[in-house]
């Protein structure tokens, strides 16, 4: 596929994936912050501040490739994945807090996101590098995710029927463009892939591992209740890398930044499994002490 087609090609796959998120979000869904307000606190500052710091940490300490570091800072700084509220839902979490997590840090990110990376890239690469994120970038990034949620919660709101029918539709058509990023992410850069994984796996999987445990471990340590601590632990670990392997390809236009992108998705999926299958027999074994102590 011709580089400029897919530099329009990809912007215009990630707003429509971003407006099938907001056929699933209502005005409701931000109003239900008021019901769990200390577990959307800690969830949103976990993944805004403690993994953004833990992903510079690891940058630092594994001394990663200035390209592979600004890779590594887009991914931290990305949202969670639509698919965490299938997961969550797979593993009894909060589908309910799911959702307001996601509307909420999308919006979020809609603003962290671009101030994230120009600082990692100004950091990592230096003043007088080529790649950069000016005003019209963030506006690019801004249009491409912000506006797409929009016009879905309205399309929701004007026509619930129709929104409903293409709920589903726009899920596969998700899952189908971010599988056909991923390809691609890996087909530019066939050559090093190897190289790259020798040099980005550990970080990245280090990052994954963390990102799952802490997103367990803080709202559990703070009495937060198991379906919610359970949500929080999905969409803190599950990181939508359809974002960060667009920006990277599309706005920044460097397939080297998308790579840990690509590399997270797979320890992502593996270790998101792993996880709930922990979470599962946990459940099974104090559901079975329950009922031994009755007995």
């Amino acid at each position: 596929m011709d580089s400029g087609l897919f530099a329009f090609f990809l912007p215009v796959t990630l707003a429509l994936m971003m407006m099938g998120l907001g056929l699933e979000l209502s005005i409701k869904d931000f109003m239900r912050v008021g019901r769990y307000p200390k577990a959307i606190f800690l969830a949103l500052f976990t993944q805004q501040v403690i993994l953004v710091s833990i992903a510079f940490l690891i940058c630092k300490a594994m001394n990663l490739a200035p390209l592979l570091s600004v890779g590594l800072m887009l991914l931290a700084a990305s949202p969670g994945g639509p698919t965490a509220n299938l997961f969550s839902y797979i593993y009894k979490g909060d589908v309910a807090l799911n959702i307001t997590l996601t509307a909420i840090n999308s919006v979020i990110c809609t603003f962290t996101l671009p101030f994230i990376v120009n600082l990692s890239i100004l950091y990592f690469l230096g003043d007088n590098q080529t790649i950069g994120m000016p005003i019209e970038k963030f506006a690019q990034v801004f249009l491409i995710i912000f506006i797409p949620v929009c016009i879905g919660m309205i399309l929701r709101y004007a026509a619930p029927g129709i929104s409903y029918q293409l709920t589903r539709p726009m899920r596969l058509i998700s899952i189908f463009f971010l599988f056909f990023i991923f390809l691609y992410a890996l087909f530019r850069e066939k050559s090093n892939l190897v190289l790259y994984f020798a040099d980005a796996g550990w970080a990245t999987g280090l990052f994954c591992f963390t990102s799952l445990f802490l997103g367990y471990l803080i709202p559990h340590v703070t009495d937060i209740p198991e379906p919610q601590a359970r949500a929080c632990t999905f969409e803190i670990g599950i990181h939508n890398t359809a974002i960060s392997l667009t920006i990277a390809l599309s706005v920044l236009s460097n397939t080297t930044i998308a790579i840990p992108a690509g590399v997270y998705t797979i320890f992502m999926y593996v270790f998101v499994v792993f996880f709930g299958f922990i979470l599962t027999r946990k459940n099974n074994n104090l559901m079975t002490n329950s009922n031994t102590t009755k007995v």
